[in-house]
């Protein structure tokens, strides 16, 4: 092999091999996250990309005879348009979005009925070239127009939508530039030597790996913050354990406090006779009473509100912009526990009940104060008979015996 066919051979070999890596890189991710089945897409879509490069850069041209009428090259662009399928399916959905599937469907059509006129009946190495790269746009704009609106909370993200922008770019000015400054893309014959190949082989690394760098530390961004929340769940009733409460409860105060001072309050939560129902019906239908109560709370609760489990039967949300009244309304709601819709749940003679008490944020206050004083609401509340609301600082009804005087 020559020197000059040598060094030509080893360059070709970039695309399929870093593709490859890529490839590989994310199969191993995906091995530890099943459950992200975007990471998957990303694999084979590395994969097939660099399966495309593989088969036209080297099989064809130095290990077998090319297919009759380019077949070869009609398998290999169809190859890269896939990989841009499955590479659009894994950027969206790493954001929970699908990619437009009429888009993709009807761009693969139009492309393939061009390669298939630019390579059978008017062959045209720039016909062909501008309409891959016209479907690959199209792709690569999809995501970018997908992407836009979704919020970027970290700098990763608004990288990832860059790389879109710039795989736009790629795709759809780069040929038209080569075109107007070479005049052309080169013949069959001259083609892999060609400015445009040229280009190709050292724009399209560099891309793929961009696009594989954002992506594995969003991948990694992820799984941190996945980790984060987890040491900040409790696992039994699903809401935050009480570190996380106290940290994002008093984030939330704070919110409140700042600017157009929000009210805010505060409901503490106990189930009654906790301990009766574990030592009578055993930890297992305790477990499921926590577990059912945590569920009733995250279904009533809103996105600004705050919700926890602070100790073992014992309850505490956070309602920012709520007066007492309307935290008051709130607390009656989670009492009024669907108990009997669980039934097929519990044994049928567990019958839970709630107290709860609530107070409301005073100028300056923190989020112990607020506890200490909700827990006191919730005292009174056992001690007037348990399952009903108190607010603080008020004390239990009194009963009053009405005697009916004969006329």
């Amino acid at each position: 092999m020559p020197t000059s066919m040598s060094a030509e051979f080893f360059i070709m070999l970039l695309n399929p091999g870093i593709g490859a890596l890529l490839s590989g890189a994310f199969c191993l991710l995906w091995l530890s996250q099943r459950g992200k089945t975007y990471i998957l897409y990303a694999s084979a879509g590395y994969g097939i990309n660099a399966a495309g490069f593989f088969i036209q850069d080297i099989v064809f041209q130095y290990l077998v005879t090319p297919l009759p009428q380019s077949g070869e090259r009609i398998l290999t662009n169809l190859m890269f348009l896939f990989s841009g399928w499955l590479l659009a399916a894994a950027v969206l959905g790493r954001y929970g979005r699908r990619p437009h599937y009429p888009i993709l469907a009807l761009t693969t059509v139009a492309a393939t009925l061009a390669l298939g006129w630019f390579f059978l009946v008017q062959p045209s190495v720039p016909g062909r070239i501008l309409a891959m790269n016209t479907a690959l746009g199209v792709v690569t704009l999809m995501i970018a127009v997908m992407l836009y609106p979704v919020r970027k909370k970290h700098m990763i993200d608004r990288l990832i939508f860059a790389v879109a922008i710039v795989s736009v770019a790629n795709y759809v000015l780069r040929p038209l530039v080569i075109l107007m400054v070479a005049g052309g893309f080169g013949s069959d014959t001259s083609f892999q030597h060609s400015l445009y190949w040229t280009t190709v082989q050292f724009t399209q690394p560099l891309i793929s790996i961009a696009l594989a760098l954002t992506l594995m530390v969003a991948i990694a961004i992820d799984l941190i913050e996945q980790l984060r929340q987890e040491a900040r769940t409790d696992k039994l009733s699903g809401l935050l354990n009480r570190g996380g409460f106290e940290a994002a409860a008093t984030a939330a105060l704070k919110r409140c406090q700042a600017g157009n001072s929000l009210p805010a309050c505060m409901i503490i939560a106990d189930l009654d006779h906790f301990k009766q129902i574990n030592d009578t019906f055993g930890h297992s239908v305790g477990d499921a009473v926590i577990g059912l109560f945590g569920r009733h709370v995250a279904a009533m609760c809103s996105d600004e509100m705050v919700a926890g489990r602070i100790g073992g039967e014992e309850f505490a949300v956070l309602l920012p912009g709520h007066e007492i009244q309307a935290a008051r309304l709130f607390a009656e709601s989670l009492r009024a526990c669907p108990w009997d819709y669980w039934s097929g749940m519990l044994p049928p003679k567990v019958a839970p009940s709630v107290s709860i008490g609530v107070c409301a944020a005073g100028p300056g206050a923190d989020l112990h104060g607020l506890m200490n004083h909700a827990d006191e609401a919730l005292y009174d509340a056992k001690k007037a008979g348990r399952d009903q609301v108190r607010l603080f600082g008020t004390r239990p009804a009194v009963n009053v015996v009405r005697i009916k005087i004969p006329q």
